[in-house]
């Protein structure tokens, strides 16, 4: 095995961990010997072939309706089997959001960022508002589906499944290039599809006998968002409720104004080989090849100020992608199975390597992806939900592509006053944030949304890896006011009862089903982890540790055990009678959270192996899987870690594209929660074993090389 390194400020890593160690070992008997993970095997053997590993994934799917996203994180171009939007597929962003109208009789006044009437501290669900608003509230704001480009006909009709035969689609994960060849009218169709990594620009490269008698066109339309009751993202049939104003319409360039209420853009095309003139119907817009051409080459290009911005050609961004893509994949970590013996292996590396090329097209942009990511559009109006960040983004520190996640996580700083303004509502201290939510960051008025806990330590979570990864004074800087006042809203939370335990009541918990609890596994394990890394921060700006916190971590509820096993809650002691299904929270405090104190290991190890003798895994999400495997790898179970990631389940299935359709597919927390978890088994976690990729079984059935991956907290 190769194990690289490679640390800017060689020795401030272990600096970390055994400031961490130091720690663990003061305050938990549960982590026995510790030893530092972080030594590296000797250098002896070739790098990993990179182009090798990741080209033996690229995606061959020949089917006409299913969506292949091409994108830069930012922005996606998701193609059907024509290489276009013919039959389905949308064009979304992390910047473009609107809001319907507010319903008669309200006003912007009358929303509120806690999205209910209700004030002072939580006994219950809160009372959504007034119906109308309430609908409201639930759909806005919602991304919008910029923009489709497909085939049509002479009649200026689409192509449709009884038109089409698809002969091939390739999708070369190196390049980031989409090849598509289809057969129409009797003829092949050829496109290249791409899009640039530096500006929200789809290319297109199209070659046809079609063209040339105008036999195929190519047409560019708008829909108005989905209604609010109805949140498909679009409505072709309203042609009245937005306005597309042409700014310039000649030759073989098209520029023009988009306003749908208050969201406004951009669109500019422009290419060779084809005329553009407006369609039949409002907001179309057709390009049919010049006399006797064959090719058709056009970008396409979105933005607030597309119309001004630079063009550029179809062989500038085929070129920008051939540097783009290969430069990502040579970059961060990379983990090569192909030296396995368990047969098994293909199809693990192959969600390893196409769960990276989905979350870089889609969750590395200005916002937390929704998640469905860009793709389209889901039952929360396609707006993020905090207590998913972690599973969107966590997984870019292990891998050492934390600028991926940079941009989205600045949220936390940006919507500060409004989660002040939400714990104030309710009489807390601190910061309360959402729980979903767009870029307002108000929440959308579901009633047990504030009760949702789990969402609350993430940013701590998340400014503990930037640290791990960059720890400077400008780090500390950054996260101090998200780490502080959030920590000061957990440790306002926790009810004191007269023996003086502080217990966490009401609870909605992870699982998010049957009704408010009390005292959950995952949230007290939380508290007391995102606590005590609050205090560390105290610590490294030099200030005293925070008394009062330290007072709920010393008496926060213990975690609830019945025979031997940690269970769901200590006022539901069902869990492994009647509740072996849906989120396996009492797995998720053994491995997704480093041990502390009141964690008994040998408890730990117990409920990892009940769990995986039976559990109701047709019943659970996409991120249930990777989080039985941190918790199997942690506790010296590597074969249940890898059974768990390849559990057959309906839930943990992962589609021809790489995606997780373990919930409204595509899943994208799935395809996180796979990265964190087995960059954890490779490269390990602080008081890991001292062997190579400790979290993989030892057995000879697996060959594990990996490069560039950090050990997790």
């Amino acid at each position: 095995m190769r194990q690289k390194h490679h640390d800017p400020k060689p020795g401030l890593t272990n600096l970390i961990t055994m400031s961490f160690l130091r720690y663990a070992v003061r305050i938990s008997p549960f982590i026995g010997l510790v030893a530092c993970s972080i030594t590296c095997a000797a250098d002896t053997q070739a790098p990993i072939d990179r182009h090798a590993l990741v080209s033996r994934h690229d995606i061959d799917w020949p089917v006409l309706d299913g969506q292949i996203p091409l994108g830069n994180g930012n922005f996606a171009f998701n193609a059907d089997g024509t290489g276009l939007q013919t039959v389905g597929g949308n064009t979304m962003s992390h910047w473009c959001w609107h809001n319907f109208p507010l319903p008669p009789g309200f006003t912007q006044d009358d929303v509120k960022p806690w999205a209910t009437p209700d004030h002072g501290r939580l006994t219950g669900k809160t009372t959504p508002p007034p119906a109308p608003l309430a609908e409201w509230e639930k759909y806005n704001p919602q991304p919008v589906n910029l923009g489709r480009l497909g085939f049509i006909d002479e009649k200026a009709a689409r192509l449709n499944s009884t038109d089409v035969q698809v002969n091939s689609r390739h999708l070369d994960l190196w390049s980031g290039l989409l090849t598509s060849q289809f057969t129409f009218d009797g003829e092949t169709v050829s496109v290249e599809t791409c899009v640039d990594p530096k500006s929200d620009t789809v290319a297109v490269h199209a070659v046809s006998p079609l063209f040339k008698d105008g036999r195929l066109r190519i047409m560019l339309d708008f829909a108005y968002a989905g209604k609010s009751n109805h949140p498909t993202g679009n409505d072709f049939s309203d042609v009245a409720s937005h306005q597309t104003d042409i700014i310039h319409c000649a030759d073989d360039r098209l520029e023009v104004n988009r306003i749908m209420d208050d969201a406004k853009y951009q669109v500019a095309l422009a290419g060779s080989g084809y005329g553009v003139a407006a369609g039949p119907k409002p907001h179309q817009f057709i390009l049919t090849a010049k006399a006797g051409t064959d090719t058709i080459d056009f970008t396409c290009h979105f933005g607030l100020t597309a119309a001004t911005d630079p063009t550029s050609t179809v062989h500038d961004i085929e070129a920008a992608c051939a540097a783009w893509w290969p430069a990502f994949w040579k970059s961060g970590g990379a983990i090569d199975l192909s030296g396995s013996k368990d047969p098994r292996w293909m199809e693990l590396e192959r969600r390893i390597v196409l769960s990276q090329y989905e979350l870089a097209v889609m969750s590395a942009g200005d916002y937390p992806p929704a998640e469905v990511g860009l793709t389209r559009f889901d039952p929360w109006a396609t707006k993020w939900h905090f207590e998913m960040i972690w599973w969107h983004l966590a997984h870019y520190a292990l891998w050492d592509r934390w600028s991926m996640a940079e941009k989205a996580l600045t949220i936390y700083q940006s919507i500060t006053p409004v989660a002040r303004a939400i714990a104030q509502n309710f009489d807390y201290k601190g910061l309360m944030w959402p729980k979903t939510t767009g870029p307002n960051g108000y929440n959308d008025g579901w009633p047990p949304e504030m009760a949702l806990l789990w969402k609350e330590p993430h940013p701590i979570f998340l400014a503990e890896l930037d640290y791990r990864l960059h720890p400077t004074a400008a780090t500390l800087a950054k996260w101090k006011d998200v780490v502080f006042g959030t920590a000061d809203f957990m440790a306002d939370y926790p009810v004191k009862d007269a023996s003086g335990q502080y217990n966490l009541d009401p609870v909605w918990p992870a699982t998010e089903g049957g009704v408010l609890r009390r005292n959950t596994i995952f949230e007290l394990g939380y508290w007391r982890v995102a606590l005590e890394w609050a205090q560390q921060w105290r610590i490294r700006l030099g200030l005293p540790r925070e008394s009062h916190w330290d007072d709920v971590i010393n008496h926060l509820a213990p975690l609830p055990v019945k025979d031997g096993l940690y269970i769901f809650s200590d006022d539901r002691q069902d869990t492994f009678v009647k509740r072996q299904s849906a989120h396996i929270d009492m797995l998720g405090v053994i491995g997704m959270l480093p041990p502390f104190p009141g964690l008994d290991r040998e408890t730990a190890h117990r409920t990892v192996v009940e769990v995986g003798r039976d559990w109701h895994w047709d019943k659970c999400w996409g991120w249930d899987f990777p989080w039985m495997a941190m918790a199997a790898a942690r506790v010296g179970e590597p074969n249940l870690a890898i059974d768990a990631l390849l559990n057959p389940s309906v839930k943990n299935h992962y589609d021809e594209r790489g995606f997780c359709t373990g919930g409204p597919a595509p899943y994208l927390p799935g395809n996180g929660g796979l990265l964190y978890a087995v960059a954890m088994m490779a490269a390990g976690w602080d008081g890991a074993p001292k062997q190579p990729a400790p979290g993989f079984p030892h057995d000879g059935s697996w060959t594990v090389r990996w490069e560039d991956l950090k050990p997790a907290p």
